[in-house]
């Protein structure tokens, strides 16, 4: 069971960093980053989409006893951060909820 959802997780964080690759222009509903002209779509398709393909396939290419907990960090470590941002930046916003509560599941499972 576990290591389905570690599967999910894994296939969930490529989809989202598709999603940014191929409509970079539309992930502002979920991050409420609006990338501005050619250079903002290009970070948006390069930094969300690359760094999330990248670790979304990572199981798929080490071994998973390595890159499971190792996405489970990368994501503990955004939740983290995102924890402090929603109470610093008064960023108390749905999205930022659900992304903070997407962030600490999927962090605990692959660790598990």
């Amino acid at each position: 069971m576990i290591s389905t959802l570690q599967l999910i997780a894994a296939i969930g964080t490529i989809l989202t960093g598709l999603y940014s690759l191929i409509a970079p222009t539309k992930i502002q509903g979920f991050t409420g980053i609006k990338p501005i002209g050619r250079r903002g779509i290009a970070e948006v398709r390069s930094v969300f989409g690359g760094t999330f393909i990248g670790l979304g396939i990572a199981p798929f290419i080490l071994a998973k006893s390595i890159a499971y907990p190792m996405l489970g960090i990368v994501y503990l470590a955004i939740g983290a951060v995102r924890a402090v941002t929603i109470f610093v930046d008064k960023s108390r916003e749905q999205s930022n909820l659900i992304s903070l509560a997407v962030e600490i599941v999927f962090g605990v499972l692959l660790l598990l």
